[in-house]
């Protein structure tokens, strides 16, 4: 039945249009993951553009051609912009951008008081600065915020609609120079005071169809939507009708409170849609507002509904894709001279304390004030990822910090991966989420590489020293609290995820999303169809012949991450007669990587590796979708993970030599550490010698030995120690040394064992 319901509605439309590549049929909300919020819609020409509040961070004009995919392709507010402020509930509230007498205008509140605006002459900029609106004598409570701007095609008028406080809606003329002519419409009628009907009739948006003017608005940040409409523009109360009860119809398990609705946009085929704003479920409130596209759907009468955003696939608009990917983070090498617009800074951030330029190829962030922080930021809107970041960093003491981190709305909550000191002035690795922190010594140096895996609410943290043989620091950390509502600000706002420095400048030498070679959990594509996601067994499950799920900004390597995969392992089970995977990337008919049989492993809790070659050299970021094909009358699997491999430099651990020849004698920090019972020591030889590997206790009393004079061809190694001495018997917690001793030269280590 979830696929007849689909199948049937498909029909309806008409064959799909062609760019770059194909739109797929239906998609999956949020089409703009993690915070959206106040969200306005523009259609000039073939071309979509999206905007709303940003806050602290850096404001961003999203751009698409089919309302699923969206890119971010400009920052109208500068955060260098004297005005814009420092706080987490501050920044810039509202925005849309229009186009009206050969300019293109981007209207914005800031900070909940005045209304501004800049202008270009592209959607890409640059952008003027700001210039503040003039307030019309007859408001005496101001411009508001939340606001958006109305252009009536018929008149070739356009006008600011306002909400400033519960009672004050108006609707402003403006004139040609961007500022209010003098002549309003005065709505206060619409939310008396003391009763307020509505609420407060907050974020106010208008359009047209049919002959009639629209005029929408929201009870409050997660209430209803309501909707009133006239046959002609004016303030006359007996002119509206208004529908007093919520404009949106059906029902939601994940995203239950859509509102604070776009203006509507017309297709070519009649259909109309806006974007929408909406928490998550309470699991992720703090993920924020994020953005939602729905379909509004007209009666014989005229008057309109949305539909809520499904739980499941919905048909999309008949539009084309454009070659835009899912908007995800996505990798970055820092090879242009700009910083690339999906990147906000977090508050006012002057132009000097960052830089492409005094190093190519790296970021350097420098901090504002002494002891202070600076951040780039992306939205932190899906449940699994990988972050990788390669660092050059010389702190001076232990505050200061450099490295990967995600933090919440109030700037209150982070989860931390970075390059710092101890008390001691040593240097460290530390990984941390509020009091439980866990540190390694630094032994790579103030070059090294940082890795941050998500995995639903679980967080682990991993270093390197050249991007491919990982050590993990401490545990794994249940960092739930960040994700969920701890304070309103903490959903209000949403969380973010980037690099950050505190104290001492820092050089960041690339920003990978979701890593190929790190474990990609099934449970959580960005799209899919007919495929349904179990959080008890955290599998991807209900999959069946011509369902698909799709996995946005999949890193396979770059210049920076020199990598490409040349085998791809999945974690499956099959209580069926299983089937086939094939494995595309970039569009449902795009580029074959692989294929991949999976088969009956005894029972759906059984799962098993199963192991596929690579087809086609494949680098650089994609999205990675995976087409289902079996037989049509069973469920064909489920699946736990995926991972490529590849063998041009090992990514994991081996216990033999590898054919990447070493060119240092070095020992690396053991993992985990602290330990319990056992822990794994890498070493690299760069010649065929002798080596011997030993344990000492706080004394320098031999405890173990590991390999005594052992021949090795030069090569990458790792041995384990399990805890024990020469006579097989456990040692006591505390702390013990590991050296190595290779053609008379020593490296030792440190390692902490725990029971």
């Amino acid at each position: 039945m979830k696929r007849t319901t689909i199948i049937l509605l498909i029909f309806l439309f008409c064959s799909y249009s062609i760019a770059q590549i194909t739109q797929q049929k239906t998609y999956m909300n949020p089409v703009i993951p993690g915070d959206h919020p106040d969200p306005t819609l523009t259609k000039i020409g073939k071309d979509f553009y999206t905007s709303g509040s940003s806050f602290n961070p850096t404001p961003k004009i999203y751009h698409s051609t089919d309302l699923v995919h969206w890119e971010v392709i400009a920052q109208p507010v500068s955060s260098s912009w004297s005005e814009y402020g420092n706080s987490p509930g501050g920044g810039i509230w509202g925005g849309h951008m229009v186009y009206y007498k050969g300019k293109y205008w981007h209207f914005f509140g800031r900070g909940g008081g005045s209304m501004y605006f800049v202008m270009a002459d592209k959607p890409e900029g640059p952008w003027s600065i700001p210039t503040r609106m003039k307030v019309p004598s007859s408001m005496p409570a101001g411009l508001g915020v939340d606001n958006s701007i109305f252009i009536d095609e018929d008149t070739g008028k356009w006008y600011l609609l306002t909400k400033a406080g519960q009672p004050n809606n108006h609707i402003v003329e403006l004139g040609d120079d961007g500022q209010p002519t003098g002549k309003v419409f005065d709505l206060t009628w619409l939310n008396p005071a003391p009763s307020y009907p509505y609420g407060w009739a907050e974020g106010p948006v208008m359009w047209k169809h049919n002959g009639y003017y629209y005029y929408s608005f929201a009870q409050h940040l997660v209430g209803s939507q309501y909707i009133m409409r006239s046959d002609t523009l004016t303030d006359d109360k007996s002119k509206w009708t208004i529908i007093g009860t919520n404009i949106f119809t059906g029902s939601s398990s994940v995203f239950t409170t859509p509102n604070h609705i776009s203006p509507a946009v017309e297709l070519e085929d009649g259909t109309s849609w806006v974007i929408t704003h909406s928490y998550h479920s309470s699991n992720w409130y703090a993920q924020g507002r994020q953005g939602l596209l729905c379909q509004v759907v007209y009666d014989e009468n005229d008057f309109p509904k949305i539909l809520r955003p499904s739980s499941s696939a919905a048909v999309a608009p008949n539009l084309p894709s454009n070659g835009i990917p899912w908007a995800v983070p996505h990798s970055d090498n820092f090879s242009t001279v700009k910083l690339h617009p999906e990147w906000s800074f977090l508050g006012y951030t002057p132009d000097n304390t960052y830089s492409l330029t005094e190093r190519p190829g790296w970021l350097k962030l420098v901090n504002i004030r002494k002891g202070g922080r600076n951040t780039v930021i992306k939205n932190d809107g899906e449940h699994s990822y990988s972050l990788i970041t390669r660092v050059e960093f010389e702190p001076e003491s232990s505050s200061d910090e450099a490295g990967l981190w995600i933090i919440n709305g109030p700037e209150t909550h982070q989860v931390k991966l970075c390059s710092t000191l101890d008390q001691n002035g040593n240097k460290i690795i530390s990984f941390g989420f509020k009091n439980t922190i866990y540190q390694v010594e630094n032994t790579i140096g103030s070059n090294l590489w940082l890795k941050l895996v998500r995995n639903e609410h679980k967080m682990s943290g991993y270093y390197s020293s050249d991007g491919f043989y990982w050590f993990q620091v401490g545990n794994e950390i249940d960092a739930a609290e960040i994700d969920k509502e701890v304070t309103q600000f903490n959903n209000f706002t949403g969380n973010y995820q980037g690099l950050y420095t505190i104290g001492s400048p820092a050089f960041f030498d690339l920003y990978i999303y979701r890593d190929a070679y790190t474990e990609i959990p099934a449970i959580n594509p960005a799209d899919q169809y007919g495929t349904t996601s179990s959080t008890v067994s955290n599998t991807l499950n209900s999959i069946h012949n011509d369902d698909w799920a799709m996995y946005a900004g999949v890193e396979f390597g770059n210049d920076d991450y020199p990598k490409k995969p040349d085998s791809l392992i999945i974690v499956a089970s099959s209580n069926t007669s299983g089937g086939k995977i094939e494995v595309v990337i970039d569009s449902l008919n795009g580029t074959k990587i692989a294929e991949c049989e999976i088969a009956n492993t005894g029972n759906w809790s059984s799962y098993k590796e199963f192991k596929t070659n690579i087809l086609k050299e494949i680098n650089g970021m994609h999205d990675l979708f995976l087409i289902f094909k079996g037989n049509e009358n069973q469920e064909l699997f489920r699946l736990k993970t995926l991972q490529f491999i590849t063998n041009s430099t090992p990514t994991s651990m081996n216990d033999k030599s590898n054919s990447s020849i070493p060119t240092a004698f070095e020992l690396y920090q053991n993992y985990p550490n602290p330990f319990n019972p056992s822990t794994t020591i890498k070493y690299t030889i760069p010649v065929n010698s002798e080596v011997t590997i030993k344990i000492f206790d706080l004394m320098g009393k031999e405890i173990a030995v590991l390999a005594n004079k052992k021949y090795h061809q030069a090569g990458t190694y790792t041995i384990q120690w399990d805890g024990k001495d020469k006579n097989n018997k456990a040692v006591a917690s505390g702390i013990y040394f590991c050296q190595i001793i290779n053609n008379n030269r020593t490296r030792t280590i440190k390692l902490v064992l725990a029971r």
